[in-house]
């Protein structure tokens, strides 16, 4: 079984939690890649796609729907898992679920979405970025929960039927 991870990211947060994701793929002995998504053209080459996107204004990023676009047919074949990151802290909120995600997700016949808090550095935003978080009362610092991420992989690994590495002893 081999699995794609991949996900769009503005400032590296979303996609450090890719990474977390693609090495909970691998620690269940699956094949995985990870790429970032304007390197992907096909995923003709994987049984298992999961797709992720930092979310601004409520959207995903322009990389990630446009991979999605892309490569919609194929994923009609495959089994796909989307998940966001973004300033809420309320994973179940009604803006991390728009209808415009929901279309996405039917588009691609993907099995589940699920959102995680993100990671916001001052340091790395560019004063109209820092405008609009203070505009929205955003928040500041990492708010991932890398123990629900890791815990939502391994549930990813078991549904496609992961071969967990023998134990050494």
């Amino acid at each position: 079984m081999r699995v794609l991870v991949t996900a769009a990211s503005r400032h590296g947060s979303t996609r450090e939690i890719a990474q977390e994701i693609a090495q909970e793929i691998r620690a269940a002995g699956l094949e995985c890649d990870q790429l970032e998504p304007k390197e992907i053209s096909s995923v003709a080459d994987y049984d298992c796609v999961i797709v992720g996107s930092a979310i601004y204004v409520g959207n995903w990023m322009a990389e990630a729907r446009d991979l999605l676009d892309r490569t919609r047919v194929e994923l009609l074949d495959r089994k796909v898992w989307l998940f966001s990151s973004g300033l809420s802290d309320t994973p179940s909120k009604e803006a991390n679920s728009t209808p415009a995600l929901f279309a996405r997700m039917k588009d691609v016949g993907a099995v589940e979405h699920r959102h995680f808090s993100g990671k916001l550095d001052v340091l790395a935003l560019s004063l109209a970025e820092r405008a609009a978080i203070m505009a929205a009362r955003g928040k500041y610092g990492d708010a991932r929960d890398m123990e629900a991420v890791h815990g939502w992989a391994s549930q990813i690994a078991q549904r496609i039927g992961a071969q967990h590495p023998a134990q050494v002893d």
